[in-house]
């Protein structure tokens, strides 16, 4: 799972605990299905075990996206689909094929006024551009650089060619939003991505975002950082650069410009008088964040089991098979994240398939899909749901696993359990579906902790099931939870407790045959703030 927030915002999700099962788009409908119970036999510890000890072993060399090792699990997941009888899409291939670009944002400089600042000490970049530095006289500080109804920092003032600098967030005044009039955040306080896109499209030359919690982020960053971030924008791509400050190097900064105020008296100022601040400076400004400019090749890998009579309608059951590679020596296998998710669809689409051949296939087609990527910001399943191979329109659900292989601490006493993520976000009917498969017959403990919008972990907005939900398809995400061994090399295929694996995969299998079954596809019902 991807070890970094940046790309996702907090959301307030719907707790949906409605009794009614709903199969087949039956409500009453009580009875199990026999030939789902028939094929999740099917469904083994052994052969879970037989995978992943494949997949998660040394000779694969981490899965690192764009590395040879990453190549050869696509070609072993890609070998299995064949196996089955699970035919190619198109060209005689399983891969949906994409190049991403390395990001070495640690090389980047920041000069104020003479004095240097450096890449992962006084601010973070996720983005870089191939030798490019720009150079200001003057910088121009814009509040929250926010332009909505009720507020706006942009109003009557040009921000064309000059370096903005913002803060972070949203403004408060007793826990009401000054944007909204009402308690609560928006996406504005924790997509970067808009901010940077409304400052891109008022002209501005670049953009300084002051972050409330630097350490932690850079944490987070600094990780990826040496572990080659990656993006699927080419470097002559990216027309403004974004830089995240510290808070100290912000106020260095706000002394240059001569505003004699810290970053928390301006924040109590625009609080107490619901106003904006903002004031341009002679500041002698100078970025070079030139990087290195070179293509990586990597794929994502399709196993597509057409249906019958809906089979234009598309489940898709995903997971990431890329993990982070070998450092300093060491190979991080990834057995839990995500080797148990990969070889989870692995499992799920001989099973399908197997049904299929013996007559009873789903009505609606699965795409059993194995992204790269996703250790690097969700690139493959990004790149899917821009390039999709079915029409999203079409796109029923995605049920994304990302970790089942697992205990974490909380449960340490009370294995009988799976995170639930994400299951009424979008379709109060997924998640009565959900909890009705396990009822019938499962019986897990479906945990929806971090279902909170209030969880700092910020969990639905950090695996491959998040670009779907963008799209408005209801997903799921299948969890373990976190463990001292996560993103560690000592994530290992012996750790993993295969018997609680295959109930858990189970689930996922009569969630799935259920949904490509249904009469009617999953309704959304639940909208989601843009």
């Amino acid at each position: 799972m991807l070890k970094i927030s940046e790309l996702f915002t907090s959301r307030h999700i719907l707790k949906c605990v409605a009794p009614a099962l709903l199969f087949f788009s039956v409500a009453s409908a009580q009875q199990k299905d026999t030939s789902a119970i028939h094929y999740s036999a099917f469904i083994t510890a052994d052969d879970l075990k037989k995978h992943l000890s494949i997949i998660a072993s040394d000779d694969f060399e981490g899965r690192e996206t764009g590395k040879p090792g990453q190549q050869k699990a696509a070609d072993y997941i890609a070998a299995q689909f064949k196996s089955f009888g699970i035919p190619t899409l198109k060209d005689g291939l399983y891969f949906q094929k994409f190049e991403v670009y390395p990001v070495n944002s640690s090389k980047t400089v920041i000069t104020i006024n003479d004095k240097e600042y450096h890449s992962l000490k006084d601010f973070y970049s996720y983005r870089g551009t191939s030798e490019l530095i720009t150079e200001s006289d003057k910088i121009l500080f814009l509040g929250y650089g926010i332009d909505e109804k009720n507020y706006s920092d942009y109003k009557d003032v040009d921000v064309k060619d000059k370096v903005l600098m913002i803060l972070g967030g949203e403004p408060f005044r007793d826990s009401i939003n000054l944007t909204t009039g009402k308690p609560g955040t928006t996406d504005l306080s924790d997509e970067p991505k808009l901010k940077s896109k409304l400052a891109r499209m008022k002209g501005a030359k670049a953009l300084l975002v002051v972050v409330d919690d630097f350490e932690a982020d850079l944490n987070k960053v600094t990780f990826l950082a040496e572990h080659s971030p990656l993006s699927l924008d080419k470097p002559e791509n990216i027309p403004m650069p974004v830089f995240y400050l510290s808070k100290k190097m912000a106020e260095d900064i706000l002394s240059a410009m001569k505003i004699h105020k810290s970053i928390k008296d301006i924040k109590n100022k625009i609080s107490k008088t619901g106003s904006t601040f903002n004031l341009i400076a002679d500041v002698k400004v100078k970025m070079d964040y030139r990087f290195a400019e070179s293509i990586l090749h990597s794929a994502n890998v399709l196993g597509y089991v057409e249906g019958s009579d809906l089979k234009d309608q598309l489940l898709v059951v995903s997971a990431h098979y890329d993990h982070l590679g070998v450092v300093d020596g060491k190979v991080f296998n990834g057995a839990d994240d995500d080797g148990s998710g990969t070889v989870s669809v692995i499992e799920l689409a001989q099973t399908f398939m197997k049904a299929k051949k013996e007559g009873h296939g789903p009505r609606r087609s699965i795409l059993f899909m194995t992204v790269a990527g996703e250790e690097k910001g969700l690139l493959g399943s990004s790149y899917y749901t821009d390039h999709p191979v079915f029409p999203l329109t079409s796109t029923v659900c995605d049920l994304n696993i990302d970790m089942v292989g697992r205990v974490d601490k909380k449960h340490a006493d009370s294995t009988n359990y799976i995170y639930v993520i994400g299951s009424a976000m979008l379709s109060s009917e997924l998640h009565r579906v959900s909890e009705g498969c396990d009822r019938m017959y499962c019986g897990l403990r479906l945990d929806y902790t971090y279902d909170d919008p209030n969880d700092k972990n910020r969990f639905y907005y950090r695996s491959d099931h998040y670009n779907f939900a963008k799209n408005n398809i209801p997903v799921i995400f299948y969890f373990n939870g976190t463990h001292a061994d996560y993103h560690k090399e000592t994530d290992e295929v012996q750790k993993i407790d295969f018997a609680l694996m295959e109930k858990r995969v189970k689930l996922v299998f009569y969630t799935a045959w259920t949904i490509a079954n249904m009469d009617e596809r999953l309704v959304v019902d639940v909208q989601q703030k843009k």
